[in-house]
Formats: structure tokens, C-alpha cells, sequence
């Protein structure tokens, strides 16, 4: 396994090697009787020399584009083909060297990476070169589909189709777009006939077809008496597709038939004056509707994307939707994502923020490049711009601030060489492509960015993280997370997060017994980030006490258990202060509309900012995300000895609920006091302040209550058994904490159906408590939770067979108070 241990540096080799791949094959049809004979790959990585029986077709250098050669003339009955690679490192040390006059850092990544240098001079995965979260394997193969096809007169090679709601009319129109290659020397006419059954639609058009590549548009205008159900978010409403039959009758040759969805939905990012604030919005509307965007970042979920299955795919993006998401960006320092992970958040209401493959770094643009990049962009915009679940086209990641920041330390006097580099990019070459392609979503230069305000400001504002405008990326982790004030009130939260070590399971299959402890060679090497593990403990030392086993084994085990406990509480803190503040604008900033935490999976088995670990397996972080990012949920903060509640809604209805606050000692599971607050309204769609009371007056009115020694739950009802999450506000660290106890966790597992059932008991209040079955592959209907109660329920629900033996007999309990 290339994963396990140090084989990312031992199989270093492989990658600085040239590689050939060639074989010998039939043509299954009689080539003679066609007018064109082509050979298409969906996706070669990266460059390499492609040749038919010794005769070479051309040559590739992108791995994100799509190569068709014509072999009319030189295929035969018997066909040797022959792909020669070159290492993509040697390659991207060429062209760096053969680039003249200037630099295009950064030259190599930071040593902890153990990665390879010049990514930015090839159009491939930048992340396989290594990243701060995985490891270095840059890879040569034939990573998408390769297949021969054979026509005569006229050949389909893209077909797409967009939605628009006319205002006008009121009516929704279809815009189909089809590009075909005409083979004759002369037009081809004929017709096309759009069905859509459930919308009782159906139009036909007389087209021409021009000798060569060429595309035509139809519009198809939907029956209006018929009520469209549109395409909504997870969370919104359902994503409704509609079947349809696109049936293309030439007079020449056959006719093609097109299966497709059809899906109704709008997107708009609004960026406008609000008021009493300096600045604009940025949000997005679906459908006319603001919706808080919520979710996370995806990075590609293999160093080897051929491991990357269906099942796979479904698999995270099911977690993503079952922690109540309902957006994930595909980050651009990975890959544009195969049709069927956007398939899969087409079905299940995930929008897609997604970016172009440029990664914090500059790039060249010399004439090459540029083509490339044309080719490769005005491919993927073609291949993608049908999925309604892409609501937005991003030039790259970091790479505005990397300039407005100057993180490659350029001299202000050739500052001006690069801008305009920047610009030839990202906004001459790509914003243009996508605009020409694509009018059905909006565009943005780079993330973070200041939206219109970077576009006024020449396209690299002075500060792409202000607050004010765009969105923003936030990392600290010298910070104590639990301080709700360290964070931007910013418009839109694109990338923040902490990290945390995978579960013991994970590691497990990839190490061996001498690493497992937290300052082994093994620990130390699969940490990419500089100084990661020691700032996770300094996070956890903030709140927590560190584990102190003189078994070394427990030792690493607990430390493992609370790095996911710090990192869950952290995003939980600064994700709910992101949520709170839609409503409000305090000190001129605030609607925030948008809370994409950094990041959703792993590449790996490694410690990251990731709350799905290698393989599927949820973290701590994970099961607290289905909390903080649930519908109907109250947050508690502090500010200036004040406790305040927020009613935080993402339903489309206001509601009148009760407040229910319950006030625990740490040494009891009586509770000292309840209150209950009722008709409380919760306004849909918004965040409002529901409870207000000086933390002195509320320890006062719960008898025997201390900031130690006491602590807050709350949760909000309603009628028809609305119910929000049960929350809870810690009034000091718990590393202070008065009064807790060691307790007895025990569970008895039953079965029912294909859900296993945990009956969980304790004797003592237990923070944090963990249920762990290994390896066996499934979720938790909940995790990390605070039982103050003797008795409590959580189901498992298995993604392979088990049974009540092999759980009970994998099942670790852990909760804060087994740390010592």
C-alpha cells in the first residue's frame, strides 16, 4: 500500500521515472466503412507522447482536458498503441527553467510537505505534488476513460442544457446547446424534437448543421399552465428533475437520441449596499430565496483517483447531506470531480461553489499555457455547466491574496508584471471563456475575495480578507477557539478550520506498533502542516488537561481522542458565531451568510482539518457539524458577563417555541434548575437574540451554581414535535472543572432491521462521550455528546453487514473523564 508508512518517500522513485504504457488491440467493427475514426481520452495525467502503430497522433500536457485524435488514416485490424509518459517533476523543472526573464514562485513546498517543486508550471492535480494535508505522489496513466469511435456524416461531442426563469412571461425556458463535428462537405439539415412528458412539453426545430465543429442553441419555452417544481438545496425543499427525450432526424446518416434531466433552478450572488454598514453583500439566492450556505471543502478523496468508486463518492457526500449540508466547495488545488459526484449532489441538494484548478500559487501565461488552459476551461464548463447542484464558477483559491499579501516576497517594483499575469489568467482568458459559455451562474476571480470591490480595485484588492465585502479564509491556531471574538464577523466564511488526528482504527492500517505514540517518527511524518501537533496540544491545553498515561499506547490513544474533541468544540464555536451573525450588523459588519468550514475528507490517513477521515469514518467534528448546522438551533455566547440565546433558523416559516434551558452541577445528574421560557419567536431564516441575562443573576437563581461547577443546556420545541438539538455553553474550561467524577459508561447493543440499537448507561455526568467500533464501516445516529441523563439511546447505522457480536466486541467508550 503506498499509504502505509514512509512509502510516499520510498516509492519517490516511480514518480522521477519516464513511463510507457502499450498494448495490442482488435478494432471490433470494419473501420473501412467509416468516414472518421477517432480516439478520445477523457483524461490523461499528465504529459506524455501518444502513438498508433508507430505513428505519433500528438501530444498531451493537461490533465484536466480532453484529447480526441483523428486515426482514420492510420488505424487497422490489428493496432499497437503506445502512450510514453514523462515524469510530470522533470517536466515541471523544464518549463520552469525554460521560463525566462521572471520567476513564477512558489519555486517548492515547505520541507514538512516532502513534496516536489514547480507544480504551477503543470496543468495537473497541484495537490499531488504534496499539500499541507497529503502526501506526494505525482502520478503518470490514463486516469479517465479512453475508447474509439467511428462515424459517418455527423457525431454529437457535447450536449448540455441550463434553465432560466423568464419575469416577463413568468415562464421557465430551457436553453439546450449541442456541438457536434459534421463529417460532409456539404450542410446537414433535419430536425430536433425536445420532450418532456411530465411537463406535457414537447417542441420541434428545423436545424442546419455547418461542415465541421460547430454548435447549435435551441429554447425551449416550458408550458406554463403546468406548475414547474423547481431544483431546491438540501434542507429547502425537494430536487426535482424532469426526464427528457432530445431526439436529433437528420436527412443524412442516423438519428441520436439524448437522454437527459432537466432541472429548474435559479442562482443569483447578490452583492448590495446594506445598511448601516460600509461595504456590500455577498450572498447567494436560489430560486429568489437567500439561503445560508452550509457545509464544507472537498479535496480529492485519493492520491489514486482510479480508487475513487461510485460508492465512494456517495458515500461522503451522503455524510456531507446527513450533517444537514447543503454546499461544499470543490477546492482548486485538486480536481474538477467526475460526472457522478455531481450527479450524486445533483439527487441529493448539494451546491457545488466550484473552482478552477489553481491552487496558491502564481502562474505563467505564456502562449502555451494559455492555450491549454483555454482548452482545459472551455472543456470542464462544457462537461459541467448542466448540474444545477454548481451555483458558482471561482477563478482559483488564494492566489488574489497571495499577491495583495505578498506572500512570495516580490519587490514592489515588479509587483506590476504579476498583476498583469493575474489578469491575463483569470480574468482575460478564463472569466471570458466561462461568460461565453455559461451565462446561467456567476463567476468570481479567485477566493477569498472582495467581489465587486476587487473588480473595481483592478482585480487584486489591498486587502482580499476584509470583512466588508466577499468572503473570507480564517485560520489561527494560537487563538483560544472557544473565544467567539477572535473570529471575522464576515460576510461569508468560505475556509476555516482546526485539525485533529483520525481514530486509532484509521492510523492503525497504516503503521505499525513502534509508531503509535504522538512524537513518533510516523506521527512526525504524516503531519504536513509546520508545528500541527503542537498546536493541537496547546489547543487542547486551553480547556483541557493532557493526557498524562505512563502507558504509552493509552497515551496516544487519549491524546488521538481529545485532538477530535478540541477540533469539534472549535468548529462548533466559531461555526455557530458565523450563524448567529446573518441577522445582525454590529459595529458595520455582519451578515454573514455563509459557513463552509476547511475541510470535509481526507486524501489519507493523516492528521488534517478533515471531519470524514480516510475511508468514510466520521470524527467528532462530523457528528457535532449535524448539530451546529441543523435547521432549528439555539447558540449561546458570552459577552461581558452577559449570556445571551440566539433562536438561529434556516425554516422557511417564523415559529412560535419554547425555550427550554436546563442548569446541571458537574457532580449530579439532577438538575439544579430549569427554565422554561415559551412563546418564543423564531423568525424563519434568520438569527434572532431570544434569551438575555447577566451570567452573576443566572448563577444566583440556580442555587449552589459556580462558573465551575455548573453547566448549560438548552434546546428549542415546538408544536408537532419540532424539536431543535439540545445545546450547551460551558461557563469555564473543563480542565477547572468542579466536581466531575469518574463514571461507569456501559452499553448493551440490540438489533432492529438493519439499524443496531446502543442502550448507553452512566452513574456520573459524562462530557464528551465517544462511541468507537473500529473499523466496522457505519455512523452513529450521534456522537461526542454530554449524557446527563442515566440513560441514553444511539443508534449505528452499518454501511457494510455486522452484527451485535463483532460491535460489542469492537466498542470503546470513551468520555472526558477516562482521560488521565
Amino acid at each position: 500500500d503506498p499509504y502505509y508508512r514512509f512509502n510516499d518517500v520510498m516509492y519517490r522513485w516511480i514518480s522521477l521515472d519516464n513511463w510507457t504504457y502499450s498494448r495490442t488491440f482488435k478494432t471490433p467493427f470494419d473501420f473501412r466503412q467509416w468516414q472518421k475514426v477517432n480516439l478520445v481520452f477523457e483524461g490523461v495525467d499528465t504529459v506524455a507522447q501518444i502513438l498508433i502503430n508507430n505513428v505519433t497522433l500528438g501530444r498531451t500536457d493537461n490533465m484536466f482536458n480532453r484529447y480526441s485524435f483523428d486515426i482514420t488514416s492510420v488505424i487497422k485490424e490489428v493496432n499497437f498503441i503506445e502512450i510514453r509518459f514523462l515524469s510530470a517533476i522533470s517536466y515541471a523543472a523544464e518549463q520552469n527553467r525554460c521560463h525566462k526573464g521572471y520567476s513564477i514562485p512558489p519555486a517548492c513546498p515547505p520541507p514538512v510537505q516532502k513534496g516536489e517543486c514547480h507544480a504551477n508550471f503543470i496543468r495537473k492535480e497541484q495537490c499531488s505534488f504534496s499539500w499541507d494535508w497529503g502526501p506526494s505522489f505525482p502520478t503518470q496513466g490514463i486516469w479517465k476513460d479512453v475508447r474509439v469511435e467511428a462515424y459517418n456524416h455527423y457525431h454529437l461531442i457535447y450536449f448540455s442544457l441550463t434553465s432560466f426563469f423568464v419575469k416577463s412571461t413568468q415562464k421557465w425556458r430551457l436553453e439546450i446547446e449541442a456541438l457536434f463535428d459534421v463529417v460532409s462537405s456539404k450542410p446537414i439539415v433535419g430536425l430536433v424534437t425536445v420532450n418532456i412528458p411530465k411537463l406535457q412539453t414537447q417542441q420541434t426545430f428545423n436545424v442546419t448543421l455547418q461542415p465541421g465543429e460547430g454548435s447549435i442553441v435551441l429554447l425551449v419555452n416550458i408550458n406554463k399552465s403546468f406548475a414547474v417544481e423547481a431544483w431546491w438545496p438540501n434542507g429547502h425543499g425537494k430536487q426535482t428533475g424532469y426526464n427528457m427525450t432530445t431526439t436529433f432526424i437528420m436527412e443524412a446518416g442516423y438519428q441520436i437520441e439524448k437522454f437527459s434531466k432537466a432541472y429548474f433552478r435559479t442562482v443569483e450572488l447578490v452583492q448590495e449596499p446594506i445598511h448601516g454598514s460600509p461595504g456590500l453583500s455577498f450572498y447567494f439566492k436560489i430560486n429568489d430565496r437567500p439561503i445560508f450556505i452550509k457545509g464544507s471543502n472537498w479535496i480529492p478523496a485519493d492520491s489514486f483517483q482510479d480508487r475513487v468508486t461510485y460508492d465512494t463518492l456517495r458515500l461522503l457526500l451522503r455524510s456531507a447531506a446527513d450533517a444537514n449540508m447543503n454546499a461544499l466547495r470543490v477546492w482548486g488545488g485538486g480536481v474538477y470531480e467526475q460526472d457522478e459526484f455531481y450527479d450524486i449532489c445533483d439527487e441529493i441538494g448539494i451546491m457545488i461553489w466550484q473552482d478552477f484548478m489553481f491552487a496558491c500559487a502564481l502562474y505563467p501565461t505564456d502562449q502555451n499555457y494559455l492555450e491549454s488552459v483555454r482548452a482545459e476551461v472551455t472543456h470542464q464548463v462544457r462537461r459541467l455547466k448542466s448540474h444545477p447542484s454548481i451555483i458558482l464558477w471561482s477563478g482559483n483559491n488564494e492566489n488574489e491574496a497571495a499577491i495583495a499579501s505578498n506572500w512570495f516576497s516580490i519587490p514592489y517594483a515588479d509587483r506590476e508584471v504579476y498583476i498583469k499575469d493575474y489578469i491575463m489568467l483569470y480574468v482575460k482568458n478564463i472569466r471570458e471563456i466561462v461568460l461565453a459559455e455559461d451565462k446561467s451562474r456567476p463567476f468570481v476571480a479567485s477566493s477569498p475575495t472582495n467581489g465587486l470591490e476587487s473588480v473595481k480595485e483592478g482585480w487584486v484588492s489591498q486587502n482580499p480578507y476584509d470583512t466588508h465585502y466577499g468572503d473570507t479564509h480564517f485560520y489561527d491556531y494560537s487563538i483560544d477557539c472557544w473565544n467567539w471574538a477572535a473570529y471575522p464577523k464576515t460576510r461569508f466564511a468560505s475556509e476555516y478550520g482546526f485539525q485533529s488526528w483520525p481514530s486509532f482504527s484509521t492510523i492503525k492500517k497504516v503503521s505499525s506498533t513502534e509508531d503509535w505514540s504522538y512524537t513518533s517518527n510516523f506521527s512526525l511524518h504524516r503531519q504536513h502542516h509546520e508545528n500541527g501537533n503542537d498546536q493541537m496540544l496547546q489547543q487542547i491545553g486551553y480547556h483541557f488537561k493532557l493526557p498524562q498515561s505512563t502507558d504509552p499506547i493509552k497515551k496516544f490513544k487519549d491524546t488521538i481522542y481529545l485532538t477530535q474533541v478540541m477540533q469539534a468544540q472549535c468548529v462548533k464555536t466559531e461555526t455557530e458565531f458565523y450563524r448567529f451573525s446573518q441577522s445582525e450588523i454590529i459595529k458595520g459588519e455582519g451578515h454573514t451568510m455563509g459557513a463552509l468550514y476547511w475541510q470535509l475528507n481526507d486524501i489519507w490517513q493523516a492528521p488534517s482539518w478533515a471531519s470524514l477521515e480516510y475511508g468514510g469514518k466520521w470524527k467528532l467534528l462530523h457528528y457535532f457539524a449535524q448539530n451546529f448546522f441543523a435547521p432549528l438551533l439555539p447558540v449561546a455566547y458570552e459577552d461581558k458577563g452577559v449570556l445571551y440565546i440566539y433562536g438561529v433558523s434556516d425554516l422557511h416559516v417564523d415559529h412560535k417555541l419554547t425555550l427550554r434551558v436546563i442548569v446541571y452541577t458537574w457532580s449530579s445528574l439532577e438538575p439544579v434548575c430549569i427554565l422554561s421560557k415559551g412563546g418564543v419567536t423564531v423568525k424563519a431564516q434568520s438569527a434572532v437574540p431570544i434569551y438575555k441575562e447577566s451570567i452573576n443573576d443566572f448563577l444566583e437563581r440556580c442555587q449552589n451554581c459556580t462558573r465551575r461547577s455548573c453547566v448549560v443546556t438548552f434546546c428549542l420545541m415546538g408544536e408537532g414535535g419540532l424539536q431543535s438539538p439540545t445545546n450547551h455553553h460551558f461557563l469555564s474550561s473543563l480542565k477547572d472543572a468542579v466536581g466531575l467524577e469518574k463514571t461507569q459508561l456501559s452499553a448493551s447493543v440490540s438489533q432492529q432491521d438493519d439499524t443496531y440499537i446502543f442502550d448507553l448507561h452512566t452513574t456520573a455526568i459524562a462530557p464528551f462521550v465517544s462511541l468507537d467500533v473500529g473499523s466496522i464501516k457505519g455512523r452513529f445516529s450521534e456522537n461526542g455528546f454530554l449524557m446527563t441523563e442515566k440513560k441514553k439511546v444511539v443508534m449505528f447505522y452499518p454501511w457494510e453487514p455486522t452484527s451485535i457480536e463483532e460491535l460489542e466486541g469492537s466498542l470503546t467508550l470513551t468520555s472526558l473523564v477516562d482521560i488521565v
